[in-house]
């Protein structure tokens, strides 16, 4: 059995884009937590889904960030599903554990994902301190703190049912009362940074 797991966010307006991909992946019975952040521990609808899988069985979800919580929560639950011998496949990434090439690509791709985040957080606090030190930022100072600068990019990352981006500039421009090239210069920044420790 297919079992299709769903998480929306506050800012999201509905489920639909999940559960038709759920759907068409060939899902059975799907859970949905609704209002529910990507750091929120409790999700009653995604405790059910994990009852209910059998061995044998497939949980399905549309993307990684849909389920877990962190890097730490990835590695227990894979390793709890994979004990009682089910199966997880990610609709748009392409993951399929019941491969072996998709088990690996599984585990790269959340390793590579939380590591990626670390060093960009890392890098833009050590930046701000450098450059707060000399008192200057490359002839603009910042205007967001450290902890505004990651709402930032949670927000750009932020997708909705349909897998669309529910932030754009402007809006978050809005959001924290900055100009426009305030938020691409954030962009910019974590560009550069990704492109080095990918080495492209």
């Amino acid at each position: 059995m297919r079992i299709g797991y769903a998480r929306v966010s506050t800012r999201e307006q509905n489920s639909v884009g999940q559960r038709q991909l759920l759907a068409e992946a060939g899902c059975e019975e799907i859970y949905i937590d609704e209002g529910v952040s990507g750091k929120t521990a409790s999700r009653p609808e995604l405790d059910k889904a994990l009852a209910r899988l059998r061995r044998g069985d497939t949980l399905v979800i549309t993307r990684l960030s849909r389920l877990f919580r962190s890097l730490k929560h990835l590695i227990s639950l894979t390793g709890d599903l994979r004990e009682r011998g089910v199966d997880l496949k990610v609709t748009q990434q392409d993951i399929d554990t019941s491969t072996s090439t998709g088990r690996l690509m599984f585990h790269l791709l959340g390793a590579f994902d939380e590591f990626n985040r670390e060093l960009i957080v890392e890098g833009t606090r050590e930046g701000l301190a450098a450059t707060t030190n000399r008192g200057r930022n490359g002839g603009r100072p910042h205007k967001l703190s450290m902890r505004q600068i990651k709402q930032v990019y949670q927000m750009l990352d932020e997708r909705g049912p349909d897998d669309r981006p529910v932030w754009n500039v402007t809006g978050i421009a809005r959001h924290f009362t900055v100009s426009r090239p305030t938020i691409y210069k954030l962009i910019d920044d974590r560009a550069e940074l990704a492109a080095h420790l990918t080495g492209r």
